[in-house]
């Protein structure tokens, strides 16, 4: 019998539990740790490794004998791609060789891997195999720092590994998201519509960034400005405004929310450091709890029950699951096998103890279904597709039941936005008001000279 390796979350304590077990079915493992108080998250059969493989050698080809083979359409829209194209023309190997130390530091962006993932469909939607045209995407990338993770990708291929192995290894430039659609595409030989899925993904999370920075960032700019003004106006105006009173020996005094808000900022530049060691302390204690196996189920359990935003983060998940669980099946894949290879899609401990509960149905015979609907997260009707699906056409609802998922997304999204800006003009609008009242009002107090008839002089 073959063996299991699986992860597993005790439901008393909380600590994540991994281990391989010979000699027991899939079926019996998942019951062996339901019945020992462990909740399954991850059980995949342990690969076996061949010995003796041999790795080829790579072969590295000039952009010219790469680019020969492509017509004089395919090469311009990939230059056109680009956005720095013009510094490939005629470089010498030593301008060649400064470029790159100077470019060792780059940032890596967004835009550079939605051109990188524009071009590799290009190229394989004309026929390219998964070498040649990561060859030629290599051949045009201008960014020195992309172009070495690039071409360590190659040489994975090359040696007989899939794309996505070598991406792992770069989560922090490449997504997590991005990698396991290339996984499902590569997995279920449809690499070309994975790439499309993921070219949507980086475009639409693209769009989300701007969308959300241009709502958010002018508030803060303003809310950050008129704190700022606060601030001086209470440290440096308000006790000029107090000297001026005093040398005229006016019995008038400042507004008393005034004296109060510039008494506690004297307070605060004298003992500062109390509070700011209680904020690190409570916010180290959060992070060291939230990266304890208990910690991190908690946290991604109250992810999806936060309001408003909870919904919204369960639904992309969800959406991003059953998007490869519907790819794989269109490719012949059984539920069983689609649910397998999709479940890391979403980096998620519920969901992927939800997605692990669904698989074990999947071997008792029992509705896989089930377990999303019991979850108690999402959209009943989504549930309620699915449950048809399985007693009509499957892919056909799977796809309704995604076109019904995404407009529920645009619904949370556009509610989201909504209310964005309205909290936004209430912090920034209480800021003003507190402002007006505390430096404004004495400066108006000041300028009327209404103060002077309180004076001895008068």
């Amino acid at each position: 019998m073959p063996a299991f390796q699986y992860k597993a979350i005790n439901n008393k304590t909380g600590q994540m539990t991994k281990n391989t077990v010979n000699g027991i079915t899939k079926e019996e493992l998942y019951k062996m740790l339901k019945k020992n108080g462990l909740t399954p998250v991850d059980i995949q059969q342990a690969l076996e490794v061949t010995a003796g493989a041999k790795t080829p050698v790579k072969r590295h080809r000039s952009s010219e004998e790469i680019l020969k083979d492509l017509s004089p359409e395919q090469v311009k829209l990939i230059y056109r791609n680009n956005d720095n194209h013009k510094t490939e023309k005629k470089m010498t190997s030593q301008s060649k060789k400064i470029a790159q130390n100077r470019g060792k530091g780059k940032k890596i962006k967004t835009r550079d891997i939605i051109i990188f993932t524009q071009n590799f469909l290009l190229l394989k939607k004309a026929d390219f195999n998964n070498i040649h045209a990561l060859e030629t995407v290599i051949s045009t990338t201008e960014n020195p720092r992309f172009k070495s993770i690039l071409e360590d990708i190659l040489a994975g291929i090359e040696s007989g590994e899939n794309m996505y192995t070598t991406m792992e290894y770069y989560s922090s430039i490449f997504p997590i998201i991005y990698v396991n659609m290339i996984k499902v595409g590569e997995l279920s030989g449809s690499l070309v519509n994975a790439l499309e899925q993921a070219m949507d993904y980086l475009e639409n999370a693209d769009a989300l960034t701007k969308k959300v920075k241009k709502i958010v960032m002018p508030n803060v700019l303003q809310f950050v400005g008129m704190l700022g003004l606060l601030l001086i106006g209470t440290i440096f105006v308000i006790p000029s405004i107090q000297d001026v009173f005093d040398s005229m020996g006016s019995k008038d005094s400042l507004p008393w929310i005034t004296q109060a808000f510039a008494a506690f900022l004297k307070s605060a530049a004298n003992w500062w450091f109390y509070p700011v060691i209680l904020i690190g302390i409570a916010i180290g204690g959060v992070i060291a709890y939230i990266r304890t196996p208990q910690g991190r189920y908690q946290w991604h359990l109250f992810k999806y029950k936060a309001p408003i935003f909870g919904a919204l983060i369960y639904a992309v998940d969800f959406s991003r699951v059953m998007k490869s669980v519907s790819l794989n099946i269109k490719n012949g894949m059984r539920v069983q096998q689609a649910l397998e290879v999709s479940k890391n899609v979403a980096k998620n401990n519920v969901m992927l103890s939800i997605v692990e509960s669904a698989i074990n149905n999947c071997l008792i015979g029992k509705s896989w279904v089930e377990p999303f609907e019991e979850s108690g997260f999402g959209n009943s009707m989504s549930t309620e597709m699915l449950k048809v699906g399985m007693q009509t056409d499957l892919p056909m609802m799977m796809d309704k039941m995604l076109e019904f998922v995404e407009a529920d997304i645009d619904v949370i999204l556009q509610r989201i936005m909504k209310v964005l800006p309205e909290v936004s003009y209430i912090l920034v609008g209480t800021v003003l008001i507190f402002f007006v009242v505390v430096v404004l009002v004495p400066c108006i107090q000041l300028y009327m000279g209404g103060f002077m008839f309180s004076t001895d002089y008068v």
